[in-house]
Order: C-alpha cells, then sequence, then structure tokens
C-alpha cells in the first residue's frame, strides 16, 4: 500500500510556520522559506534595458540549502501552498518560489489577512492563482529601483563621495526634510501680543481668566507693544460685563481603526517607538505570539494596509464586546463603516486584533513590553472606533469692556463614550489642566482683578519628526505602507538627514545631493512625479496598464537626463561643505567639525593633520549647572539610559536624571527641572535653599537608597552592576576564547579579502 502524500505550505518566517502549522492537520507540513529565495544580482544591472526590460533572476547567495530542502519537499508532497505575505511583495516571493521549485498545476496560492483558525482553514480549502498583475506591479518597482539605484549611485560617487546612493522614494523624503529646512532659515518672525484679564465676579464668589479676542465685535490680533498698552489704558478705566454666555452640547466622534502610517505615526508620538521597530513589532504579532493556555496565536490582521474597511464579523465581534462590556449607551446602534481614502490600494483591512477577547490585560503576561503597548493601542483603537461618541458640556463666556472683548471656555465631559477605552486627538505634551468658570449670566458685571501681558512673536514651522514627515510622504502620494519606514531607516543610514532629539535636519551632504538631483534629475526629486510614478504602478496591479510600458516611459527621460549630467559634470567633483560645530578644540581652540566614521558622527578638529583631537557629539540641554553655572549636557549611560550632566563632568560632579528646561525658577533664579518621560509634567526647583525646592521623593521616583548621594547614586549603581556582570561572563569567555581563536583568523583572512571585493551600487527595495 502506497504511503499518503503530505501537503506542503510554505511561508515566509519561522514564527508564522509555527502559528499556521498548529492550525493545519498532520497532512500538512509547514516550513519557511525566509524570505526571498530569488532576485536580480547583486554585482550587475540583471536588467536587459535595451530589449523589454527582461529581468535576469538569479537564486540569493548563501540560500542553497534552503532551496534544496525545499525542493526535495516539494517533490515529496502532492500540493505545494505559497503562503507568503498578502502584498505585492509576497506575491512576488511566491511567483519565485513557484519558477525557482519547478512547481506546475500543484502550486497553490493562499494569503492570511488575519493568522487565525478560521481564516488560515478557510484559506487553504479555498486556493487561488499567483496574481500576475501583483508580480508585475513588484517587478516593474523592484526594476526601477534597480535602474535609478544602479545608473545614478555611481554618478554621486564620481561627483560627491563613494558609497552614497539615490531611489526614487529616498531622494524625495529628503527633498521634503531639505525643503522644510530651506523654510525654516528662510522665516521672518513677526510680533504680536498675548493678553490675559482676570476677571472676578462682583461678590467675590468666583474668578477666571478671558483671553483678548478682538475690537467691536470683530476678531483682531494685538501687533505691538502701543496696541497692548493702548488697550490696558481703556479696560483699567472701564466696567467689565458679561456679553454672552453659551451653553451647548459638543460630540466628538472616535478616530477609525488604524491604517499602516496612523500606526506609526500614533506609536511613535505615545510610545516613543520608531517607525521601523513598529512594523517589526507588529510583524511579530501578525505572525503569532505563544500565548498561556493557547499556544501560537497571531494577534493582528495584516499590518501593512492604507485601507479602513473592516470584516463583517470583526464588526459583530466588536459589537458584541461593547454591549457586553460597557452597556447599550457605549454603542452608536449601528457598525460604524469608515471611508477609505481615494488613491488607497484597499487590498486588505485596517489594522485590528484578530480575536477582540484577547483584551490586552488577559494575555500581558505572554507579550513583551513593548509587544503590549502596541497590541494595547491597536486594540483600544478599533474597540474605541466602534462606540458611541464622547459628549461635551462646552461653555464659552465672552466679557467686554470698552469695546475690547475677551472670551473665555471650557469643556467638561458629559458622557465619556468611546474615550472610556481610547482618547486621541491629544497631545499629552502641551495638555495642562484649566480651571473651571463660575456660574455667570448675560449681563452681569464682573470686575478686573488683574492682567498680563506678554510678548510673543511667530515661530518658523517645525522639523519633521519621522511621524510627521510619514504623514506628509502619505498626504503627497509618496511611497506606500509598505515603504515608508524602510524609506526613513535609508536616508537616515546615508546620513542624508540627522535626528536631533525627535527632530529630522538635513545634513550638508543630504543637501548637496538634494541640490544635485533638483539641477539635473528633476523628475526623481519630484513630488508629483514621483506620486504619479505610484499610481502607475497601482494600475499595474489592477492590470490597466502594462509594467513595461511604464518601465519604458521612465527610461527614456532618465537615460537622457543621466547622459546630460556626466557631460555637464565632466571633470567636475562636488565639495560637501563641513559642519561647523559650537564645539572648540581642547588643544588649539578651533570650532570643531562633525565628520562621519564606521562607529557614527564624531567631533573633530579641522586642523588636521597638526591637531588631531576628536570628542562625541554632544547635545546642549536649555539653563545652566546649578553648581558651576556651566552647560547641561544630554548623556548616555553604558546600559543606554539618558542622564544630564555638567559639560565640566567630574570636576563639577552635577548629574541628574531629571529634564532641564527653560524657565527658571521665580525665587532663586535658577534652571528649573522636570521629571523625565513622556507627557506635559509641571518643572519644579532643585535647589535645596530655595523655598520652590522640589525633594526627589516628590518628583515620582523610586526612593534612593540609604547612602545615596544627590544625583550620583544611579550612575554608580548602574556601574557597580555592569561590574558585576561582566565579572560573572569573564570565566566563560576566556574559556570560549581559546575555542574561537582559530575561527577568528579566518574570519579576519576573510574581512580581509571583503574589504578588497568591489563595492556594488545601492538601490531602494521594498
Amino acid at each position: 500500500m502506497s504511503e499518503t502524500k503530505t501537503n506542503l505550505v510554505i511561508v515566509e518566517s519561522p514564527a508564522k510556520a509555527k502559528t499556521i502549522g498548529k492550525y493545519l492537520g498532520s497532512n500538512y507540513k509547514v516550513t519557511a522559506s525566509m524570505g526571498h529565495l530569488r532576485d536580480l544580482p547583486k554585482s550587475t544591472m540583471g536588467v536587459d534595458l535595451e530589449n523589454g526590460f527582461i529581468p535576469q533572476y538569479v537564486p540569493v547567495k548563501g540560500r542553497e540549502d534552503t532551496i534544496n530542502e525545499l525542493r526535495k519537499a516539494a517533490k515529496a508532497s502532492e500540493k505545494v501552498f505559497l503562503a507568503t505575505d498578502p502584498d505585492r511583495e509576497g506575491e512576488a516571493i511566491s511567483w519565485h518560489l513557484k519558477e525557482l521549485l519547478g512547481l506546475g498545476s500543484e502550486a497553490y496560492r493562499v494569503t492570511f489577512n488575519e493568522i487565525t483558525k478560521k481564516v488560515v482553514q478557510e484559506s487553504i480549502q479555498n486556493p487561488r492563482d499567483i496574481d500576475q498583475d501583483l508580480v508585475d506591479a513588484q517587478q516593474a518597482r523592484r526594476i526601477l529601483d534597480r535602474i535609478v539605484g544602479y545608473q545614478l549611485s555611481p554618478l554621486l560617487w564620481r561627483k560627491i563621495r563613494r558609497g552614497l546612493s539615490a531611489g526614487r522614494v529616498q531622494s524625495v523624503a529628503t527633498r521634503i526634510v531639505n525643503d522644510r529646512e530651506k523654510e525654516i532659515k528662510a522665516f521672518v518672525p513677526e510680533e504680536y501680543w498675548l493678553l490675559e484679564v482676570i476677571l472676578s465676579s462682583m461678590d467675590g464668589s468666583g474668578s477666571f481668566k478671558a483671553k483678548f479676542h478682538g475690537i467691536n465685535g470683530k476678531k483682531a490680533e494685538i501687533k505691538n507693544e502701543e496696541q497692548v498698552l493702548q488697550i490696558i489704558d481703556a479696560i483699567k478705566n472701564n466696567q467689565f460685563f458679561i456679553k454672552s454666555v453659551k451653553r451647548t452640547d459638543k460630540t466628538r466622534n472616535p478616530s477609525p481603526p488604524f491604517i499602516t502610517s496612523t500606526l506609526q505615526q500614533e506609536a511613535s508620538r505615545r510610545l516613543g517607538m520608531t517607525p521601523k521597530r513598529t512594523m517589526s513589532i507588529a510583524q511579530r504579532l501578525y505572525e503569532g505570539i505563544d500565548i498561556k493556555g493557547e499556544g501560537t496565536v497571531g494577534l493582528i490582521t495584516y499590518m501593512r494596509t492604507d485601507s479602513l474597511r473592516i470584516s463583517e464579523d470583526a464588526l459583530a465581534s466588536a459589537k458584541d464586546y461593547i454591549l457586553d462590556r460597557f452597556g447599550d449607551k457605549y454603542y452608536p446602534g449601528q457598525p460604524r463603516r469608515f471611508k477609505t481614502k481615494s488613491g488607497a490600494q484597499d487590498a486588505h483591512e485596517a489594522i485590528r486584533p484578530s480575536n477582540i477577547f484577547f483584551t490586552p490585560e488577559s494575555i500581558k503576561s505572554s507579550l513583551t513590553s513593548d509587544q503590549y503597548r502596541l497590541y494595547r493601542l491597536i486594540w483600544s483603537r478599533f474597540i474605541a472606533s466602534q462606540m458611541s461618541a464622547a459628549v461635551y458640556d462646552s461653555i464659552a463666556i465672552e466679557a467686554e469692556s470698552a469695546g475690547y472683548s475677551f472670551r473665555a471656555s471650557e469643556s467638561v465631559i458629559k458622557f465619556p463614550g468611546y474615550t472610556a477605552v481610547y482618547e486621541d486627538n491629544k497631545d499629552d505634551e502641551k495638555e495642562e489642566k484649566t480651571s473651571r468658570l463660575p456660574s455667570l449670566e448675560e449681563g452681569q458685571q464682573v470686575k478686573l482683578a488683574d492682567l498680563n501681558k506678554e510678548q510673543k512673536f511667530t515661530q518658523p514651522p517645525s522639523r519633521y519628526t519621522e511621524a510627521t514627515l510619514i504623514k506628509e510622504m502619505e498626504d503627497t502620494g509618496i511611497g506606500r505602507p509598505s515603504t515608508y519606514a524602510p524609506t526613513i531607516s535609508t536616508i537616515l543610514d546615508r546620513e542624508y538627514v540627522v535626528k536631533e532629539g525627535k527632530y529630522i535636519r538635513p545634513t550638508p551632504l543630504g543637501e548637496v545631493v538634494t541640490q544635485l538631483m533638483e539641477d539635473r534629475f528633476t523628475d526623481i526629486v519630484d513630488l508629483n512625479f514621483t506620486a504619479r510614478m505610484e499610481a502607475e504602478l497601482d494600475n499595474v496591479e489592477k492590470g490597466s496598464k502594462d509594467w513595461k510600458e511604464v518601465l519604458k516611459d521612465f527610461y527614456g527621460p532618465f537615460k537622457a537626463n543621466l547622459d546630460n549630467a556626466e557631460k555637464a559634470l565632466e571633470g567636475e567633483r562636488i565639495r560637501v561643505p563641513a559642519e561647523v560645530s559650537e564645539e572648540l578644540c581642547d588643544i588649539c581652540g578651533r570650532n570643531m567639525v562633525i565628520k562621519s566614521g564606521r562607529f557614527g558622527r564624531f567631533l573633530a578638529c579641522p586642523g588636521y593633520p597638526e591637531c588631531t583631537f576628536t570628542k562625541p557629539i554632544v547635545i546642549e540641554m536649555p539653563g545652566k549647572c546649578p553648581k558651576c553655572g556651566s552647560r547641561i549636557l544630554k548623556r548616555t549611560s553604558k546600559n543606554g539610559y539618558t542622564y544630564y550632566a555638567c559639560e565640566k563632568g567630574q570636576a563639577c560632579g552635577f548629574m541628574t536624571w531629571d529634564v532641564p528646561v527653560n524657565d527658571n525658577c521665580p525665587e532663586c533664579g535658577q534652571t528649573m527641572f522636570k521629571k523625565s518621560g513622556r507627557g506635559f509634567k509641571k518643572p519644579f526647583c532643585i535647589n535645596e535653599t530655595c523655598p520652590n525646592f522640589l525633594p526627589e521623593d516628590k518628583r515620582g521616583y523610586r526612593k534612593k537608597k540609604t547612602g545615596e548621594a544627590e544625583g550620583e547614586a544611579a550612575p554608580a549603581a548602574e556601574e557597580k552592576a555592569e561590574k558585576k556582570t561582566a565579572k560573572k561572563t569573564t570565566t566563560k569567555k576566556t574559556a570560549a576564547k581559546k575555542t574561537t581563536t582559530k575561527k577568528s583568523t579566518k574570519k579576519t583572512e576573510g574581512a580581509k579579502t571583503t574589504r578588497k571585493k568591489k563595492a556594488t551600487p545601492s538601490e531602494e527595495t521594498e
């Protein structure tokens, strides 16, 4: 009797294989390809540009064993299910697997928007053919990136610096950052004044603050000190009265569930996660986590999506949960459906939990801290999106004196609705509590108790953060959900931009490369052109455009620009100006410049080779050292924790975990600090002789152990712990050293060989 053949299921990662394998019977063997197994060659263009853009795919070097194992497994199987990710790249990986393994009619394509038992089993029972339009869209993107990377990058090497790269999306992203920096430099501040009055009822029963609004019923701004003094003189000599009191109920509807871009933005704003980190954790939640009592479970739907569509099953589950957990008032009566913006691919649902009843708290013990925080964010946002609106009791009061009006408003929550689960549209760092308004009536007289005037100047637009840059890319149609995080990582790695705190700014290198691209390759860095290219790729995916036509339309003008640039720049070398810092060389006193090395950016003396002094880049904080008046610098401990210390180091000895702020103490004049961490924190004084001094045990941190000195104990304890850990591992390292000497020698020889190997151009990848 012949043995029954099993079915083979090929996915991309072991974690995904483990989760899916749990839902399929013994007739199925689930294995992972570990990503791409076939691609364009690295050492050459790999595309016949003159004869129809025919790609020359080759097996990925170093993946021979995996390919052989998959071939054997496929040959021994009755059916082969290709279950890679449900997007363009996943479709292309499945197509490459089919070609590479020589699969014919026994190959079946399946996709999982969520990795749950129901979806996995239904998908296996309803396979489809590989979608060639999706494959062609990915091929077109891949070849476009190869053309730009392998033909434009060498020009940058010859004319600017070796090792640079250019790409359709990364070059536009760099330009967006560069254009914002130009706006900031060109910005001319304008003066304006704020005027706030403190009004109280005639019987002294209550007071409130009101801000200047306008003149004679029309909104106006105070442009200079002369105007503000004129208003003050008028209102001091006239009585105030309440012109109007308006009380209304305002409703606020919940935000839609997450798509890729909004998840990256909120995770950055709320959790401090980079987009790259966010997507890495989300991928793990999608593929499966070992949950106590449940086994391996896929917790969220596919996380690369631009659609707000939600399945009917998920909407029904959300309704059941809300009614059971919160009651009828918290459910709007019918499911909320959100409209996906025009131009979106709409290939997958919005990001949501696979099982509503896996609440964040119920599975917290099975998740890492970051997994729990991100899952809670996704879960809460989805549940909230299906809940009733929040209702606020809104009061607006307008007071008037001498024709000048002042307004105060207050919103008090009347019915929490969705905010019982998730609060949005709130910037924690700017939130301050406001005092309640007293009970007032129209026509009632009030008296002026005090007033405050403050000179202000308009501020330039803020630099982009990773989150706001992604939003800008999404709004302008640059890139797609799968490319946002990799694009930002690329321009940071190439040092076209750098992060200072959470903000991104261009480097001189980024400015020079962008200027060259604007001068010689207008289309590449044109936002509209790049957005149109993305739309063309979408048309290929829909089957309405031939992928080779897209390549042909792009390559003709690009090749002409490339040839013209080569001629125009013949014999020319573009110099990248040095990035001069305010740091002075400790040896010769010159202003130090920022250089890049194998371990990142650092400060170096421009007097090299006469002066070879270097030191790490430091970030100067606002305020002055409370001990000696020197600068306060932001530093990082060996364990990666941020602290703040005097620039004189041990010579001064000041160090703190608290964050210095721009404000000075009104009593003693010293720099004030706030508790570290996200969110609005009220500044406090750390001067022990000051009446405003706030003891350390009241700042929200752990209590100090006996004998710990102010600001010094934590780093000392940390250093002691590090030494203790190092001591424990020394013996193991010594024992292992002998066995690794021979291997190290071989690796060193290999490294020397690698350095001699010819470098290849860089390119973007999706």
